[in-house]
């Protein structure tokens, strides 16, 4: 019980803070940086970039991460190169969320850098 009264405070505080950085049209460099994590973890995206203006978001998503060698420079990836329109950047956002665990912290994490809030993680 406890577990899914987490997640659902986590959901919560992400998408307040999704809603936050999308209500100023002049959008920091400090929500591009929390824009771009919250793509690159759903997209499993190399490379992000955001036109605000032209409301495109620019990916480089992997494709089979079973390539990737950490011990070495990774030049052969499959990649998939995708250009994406949104008439609603905070929908687009929040439709990103995923409620699995590992999700669930990386969002915490999240949370922790850009509101400077502590979100106790405990296991049920």
């Amino acid at each position: 019980m406890e577990n899914s009264t987490l997640k659902l405070k986590i959901k919560s505080e992400i998408e307040k803070l999704i809603s936050e950085s999308c209500a100023n049209p002049q959008s920091t460099k400090k929500f591009e940086t929390l824009h771009v994590a919250l793509l690159k973890k759903h997209y499993n995206a190399a490379d992000v970039s955001i036109d605000y203006h032209r409301k495109r978001i620019v990916l480089d998503i992997v494709m089979d991460d079973t390539f990737y060698e950490p011990s070495k420079v990774n030049m052969t990836l499959p990649i998939l190169h995708a250009n994406l329109f949104f008439k609603n950047l905070k929908e687009f956002l929040k439709s990103c969320i995923v409620t699995d665990t590992e999700s669930m912290g990386f969002y915490a994490g999240l949370l922790r850098t850009f509101t400077n809030k502590e979100v106790k993680l405990t296991a049920a």
